[in-house]
């Protein structure tokens, strides 16, 4: 089993959704960065002020799993429901 790679865009439709991104990213960040099997995880803001460029990597399907579980139930995942994402997910080899 290969190391996933998830990578893309968080598009917000209004200004209230990207206000509801920049209060609760870095949060996010820190929880992400500091679960098993987490690897790299970046989201920057772009030239258009709604979107974010993602680049997400977890050691295998299992830890990348997990993180989307938890992201479920987060704050993060509760305060950023509804907002667009334009993501591919990829299996790298190892």
């Amino acid at each position: 089993m290969g190391r996933i790679r998830l990578s893309g865009n968080l598009v917000c439709a209004t200004e209230e959704e990207a206000k509801r991104v920049r209060e609760h990213l870095p949060e996010h960040t820190l929880l992400t960065r500091a679960e098993p099997g987490c690897i790299a995880f970046d989201v920057a803001p772009t030239d258009d002020p709604l979107t974010w460029s993602v680049n997400e990597q977890f050691e295998d399907r299992d830890a990348f799993d997990a993180h989307q579980q938890r992201v479920k139930s987060s704050e993060w995942g509760r305060a950023t429901i509804g907002i667009e994402r334009r993501y591919s997910i990829d299996e790298l080899p190892r």
